[in-house]
């Protein structure tokens, strides 16, 4: 079954490789095969794979370019409102929207700081520390689960950023808890930010906004 699409794939490689005349492909270790001695089950998976990979690389590189072109007009946008007009979209941390007139398109501008922590961390996670090992059996599975896994880190060294964020939310009354929390929030660094497209719609002014998915795991 054929379906259309506007998308040109990538010229992918055959993955075949000529030696004395006889084709060839590379195993998972590198080593080369005769591709005749190959099951027909393993080229045929093979060709779809290279076929699908084509057109998700070719996918990619075109969202890439959207992605590049969209902040570029947005930018030259800013510009010319801001010379010819006086204008300023957003507010200070640098989020903005910009709509059609009759307010059903609008694309998004979002900037999310990304943090890190400090020291002040470590003071932290011995406060809490002391508190699960004085609740002993009163302190309940989860929030000790709930506690290792926001202070383990990973193999990049990092800690789990949003199991912290939800231990700030925990609503525990115990001084060194509080204190720890307060330590969470000290030892927090806003190390960069990162901006983020958002793209919706609605069918008329009083209808409800929808998003227009381009990410392909939300799809």
């Amino acid at each position: 079954m054929t379906r259309e699409t506007n998308i040109v794939p990538f010229t992918m490689p055959s993955g075949i490789t000529d030696v004395n005349g006889k084709p060839y492909m590379a195993d998972a270790k590198g080593a080369l095969v005769p591709v005749e001695v190959i099951k027909a089950q393993h080229l045929l998976e093979d060709e779809v794979v290279r076929k699908i990979m084509g057109f998700a690389l070719a996918l990619s590189a075109q969202i890439t370019r959207f992605r590049g072109h969209t902040f570029t007009d947005l930018g030259e946008l800013d510009a010319l409102l801001a010379q010819e007009y006086g204008l300023t979209k957003g507010g200070a941390k640098g989020n903005r929207t910009y709509s059609t007139h009759d307010s059903l398109f609008a694309v998004e501008v979002r900037v999310q700081d990304q943090i890190d922590f400090g020291p002040e961390l470590q003071i932290a996670k011995t406060l809490v520390d002391e508190c699960l090992n004085e609740w002993s059996a009163d302190a309940r599975p989860e929030l000790r689960a709930l506690v290792t896994r926001a202070f383990n880190t990973d193999k990049e060294g990092k800690i789990n950023r949003s199991e912290i964020f939800t231990l700030l939310r925990l609503d525990v009354e115990d001084r060194r808890w509080k204190e720890a929390m307060r330590a969470v929030k000290e030892a927090m660094r806003v190390v960069g930010s990162k901006s983020y497209l958002r793209f919706r719609m609605r069918e008329a002014f009083d209808a409800p906004w929808q998003t227009v998915t381009i990410d392909l795991a939300a799809a």
